[in-house]
């Protein structure tokens, strides 16, 4: 036997509600409609569902028994219908979002946390990965956008970059180091310490070289390579190497106080960080919500960051 679950629902909210006509105006429905539903369930089963002649309305034990159903399949549908609303306008769901490694546990993740106070009921799932990877994600539809450094090439016209940071590289090392020490470090004074290498693939691995170049030196002494960012940092800390990074990234640990900039100037990179995402992607609002707030806190933060930066001795 199959029962019509909109009859259940409609059982349910009738004795939650004391009566008929009670029940069908919570459901937003006209009296004689429920009353026609309760009439083809009672049909259906055989059985009365209500006591005869008693107000306000009692259940069988059979109609209670119909009702805690009822009940299940109207809080599901409610649920179900939260979700939908929540999704259109972006207060629930789902958001998968890719970025470049150092920036996403530095900053990014800080303003993950902010966004989860605010959207409570919003799910950040987060990826790692640089350019390449996560064009892919975002070609496979893996990622809804991605965080990352985009220079004078744009990846092409079936993707927006929203600028969020421009681009910023500087020389870091940790606090009390040696060279700190120098009114005017030199670039051999650079040359003579280990240094610490970037990811493979990282934009900062090419940044490296430029550095290279600019030291007019054919190489550095890499004692150390592929770590993470707390690898990096915690090599830099307890140890006299250098090693480039963003500067937003040194900007962002500066309360824990165990690495700095060494105001020494190096050629900068021709790009920004932004938002990137894929013009023909399925519209996610949660989504949307998130880019916005990101965009909205990188706006406040960038104008620190250059007071940050500009408080820096510059020198070469």
């Amino acid at each position: 036997m199959k029962l019509n679950e909109r009859h259940l629902m409609q059982l349910a909210a009738v004795l939650d509600a004391g009566g008929v006509s009670e029940g069908a105006a919570m459901l937003g429905m006209t009296q004689s409609a429920v009353s026609r539903s309760l009439s083809m369930l009672e049909a259906r089963v055989g059985e009365a569902l209500f006591v005869r002649g008693r107000r306000p309305l009692q259940a069988t034990a059979l109609g209670t028994q119909l009702a805690v159903h009822g009940r299940a399949i109207l809080t599901a549908s409610r649920r179900a219908t939260d979700a939908v609303e929540g999704h259109l306008k972006g207060t629930t769901g789902l958001v998968r979002v890719g970025g470049v490694p150092f920036f996403m546990d530095a900053i990014v993740s800080q303003m993950i946390a902010q966004f989860h106070e605010q959207e409570p009921e919003i799910t950040v799932q987060q990826s790692y990965g640089n350019l390449p990877e996560l064009i892919s994600a975002l070609d496979a539809q893996i990622i809804d956008l991605g965080i990352v450094p985009i220079g004078s090439t744009h990846p092409g016209s079936q993707y927006e970059f929203i600028e969020i940071l421009p681009g910023r590289n500087i020389v870091a090392c940790r606090t009390g180091h040696p060279l700190l020490r120098r009114a005017r470090p030199q670039a051999s004074d650079l040359a003579a310490y280990p240094w610490i290498a970037p990811l493979p693939g990282s934009p900062l691995m090419t940044d490296l070289q430029m550095i290279l170049t600019s030291l007019g030196v054919s190489e550095l002494n890499i004692r150390y390579s592929g770590g993470s960012l707390m690898s990096v940092v915690n090599f830099l800390a307890d140890s006299e190497a250098l090693a480039v990074l963003p500067f937003s990234v040194v900007f962002a640990l500066r309360r824990e106080n165990r690495i700095v900039t060494l105001p020494y100037s190096i050629p900068q990179p021709d790009r920004s960080l932004g938002i990137l995402r894929r013009h023909d992607a399925l519209k996610v609002p949660a989504a949307d919500r998130f880019a916005n707030h990101v965009i909205n806190v990188f706006d406040e933060l960038k104008h620190i960051i250059k007071r940050h930066e500009n408080t820096v001795v510059w020198d070469r």
